[in-house]
This record gives structure tokens, C-alpha cells and sequence, in this order.
């Protein structure tokens, strides 16, 4: 299975390099909204939120759009996907993405842009 790995959770510098680089790419803009990674920082703790490809959003779209590819990846069928939310709504990790200006959801595909941006390299593509 192929997935974005925290490496080091305690490294993250919150300079959110990865948020930028996720949401420029996917959506030719920088908004943590539309970033596929999540940072989230309370006071001097800071954590580092990734899609974990549990397939909690497969399971719970009524559209059958989210499926499991060959590495292990859960990817979403734009043409199937009806932009409901509801994958949003049960990612347990919170970083499913429905911007309101798009028709349909995404999510994490482990293309490893986050990981290439991030200073610290504590962002890996991993194959299992």
C-alpha cells in the first residue's frame, strides 16, 4: 500500500510548506482549505494531519466514486463524484477537501508534492 507518512510527528515547524504546495497544486492557489494536508497548531503542540487510506470515504459514498487503485491509493472517480460532502463529513483524519467553488471532492492521492516542499523531510511516500 502506498501512503503519506509522518515520520518524525515532533519535527513539524508549522511553516506549512506542505499546505501550500498541496493546495497550489491541486487548485492553483494557496488555501489551507483546499490543502490536502493539515496543520494544525495549538500553542507549542503541533500536529500533522494526513490521509491514513482507511477508506472510510469509499465506504460511505453513496456515488461509488471513491475506489481503491492497485498501490492501495483511494482515489476519486470526478466523474462519478456528485459533491455531496459525505466523504468529508467521515474522514476521520479531517482532510478530505469539498471547496465550495468546486464540483467535487479530493483527497490525498500520495503524489508526494507535500513531501518534496516540506523543509524539515519529515513528509515520506511510503510503499508497503
Amino acid at each position: 500500500m502506498k501512503k503519506l507518512v509522518v515520520t518524525d510527528k515532533t519535527a513539524c515547524k508549522a511553516c506549512l510548506a506542505c499546505e501550500i504546495a498541496c493546495s497550489e497544486a491541486f487548485y492553483k492557489e494557496f488555501d489551507p482549505d483546499k490543502s490536502c494536508i493539515r496543520i494544525v497548531a495549538k500553542g507549542d503542540a503541533v500536529q500533522t494531519k494526513v490521509c491514513i487510506q482507511c477508506g472510510k470515504c469509499a465506504r460511505n459514498c453513496e456515488a461509488g466514486a471513491i475506489k481503491q487503485n492497485a498501490k492501495g491509493v483511494y482515489v476519486i472517480d470526478k466523474k462519478l463524484c456528485t459533491g455531496c460532502g459525505k466523504c468529508v463529513e467521515v474522514c476521520p483524519m479531517g482532510v478530505m477537501v469539498k471547496a465550495e467553488d468546486k464540483p467535487t471532492s479530493s483527497k490525498c492521492i500520495a503524489c508526494g508534492i507535500c513531501a518534496k516542499a516540506c523543509p524539515m523531510g519529515i513528509l515520506e511516500i511510503q510503499e508497503k
